[in-house]
């Protein structure tokens, strides 16, 4: 497992950053770096699953670990989602359950840094290094022209 570091300061509020990551419109604009149509089914809750989502129904189920609105979000992937159903861990999805996915927000009320650690496959560092920063700046793009 590999750890890679993101970041990007934001010339906006904690509170206008954190509704251009997690407003449901808003995480399907940025997350669409990722995987166009992607979508997040959640009750938003610590301690609750999370389905990240592609068009079709496929994807991957987490837990969020921490939800300090404002401040941070952390998830702990679990497994697979094959159509809106989570599969068991199997030797596929072992390898990688147990990863994190944290957001953290730094803000003096003008700026505000986000700091995002993810664990991530080796043979997929290469796509989140060049996925990751194009969906931060779009949520710059977004928190900056609300």
């Amino acid at each position: 497992m590999k750890k890679l570091d993101f970041e990007i300061f934001i010339n906006a509020s904690a509170s206008r950053v954190w509704e251009a990551m997690w407003n449901e419109e808003n995480f399907k604009k940025w997350t669409s770096a990722f995987c166009e149509g992607s979508y997040v089914k959640s009750t938003w809750k610590q301690g609750d699953r999370i389905h990240f989502l592609d068009p079709i129904g496929n994807g991957m189920y987490s837990q969020i670990t921490v939800l300090e609105p404002n401040e941070k979000m952390f998830f702990t992937h679990i497994g697979n989602l094959e159509n809106f159903e989570e599969l068991p861990v199997d030797e596929n999805s072992k390898s990688w359950s147990g990863a994190t996915e944290n957001y953290t927000l730094i803000s003096d009320d003008i700026t505000t840094q986000i700091l995002v650690s993810i664990d991530c496959l080796e043979e997929y560092a290469s796509f989140y290094s060049e996925s990751f920063p194009k969906g931060l700046s779009i949520i710059k793009e977004i928190a900056e022209n609300q």
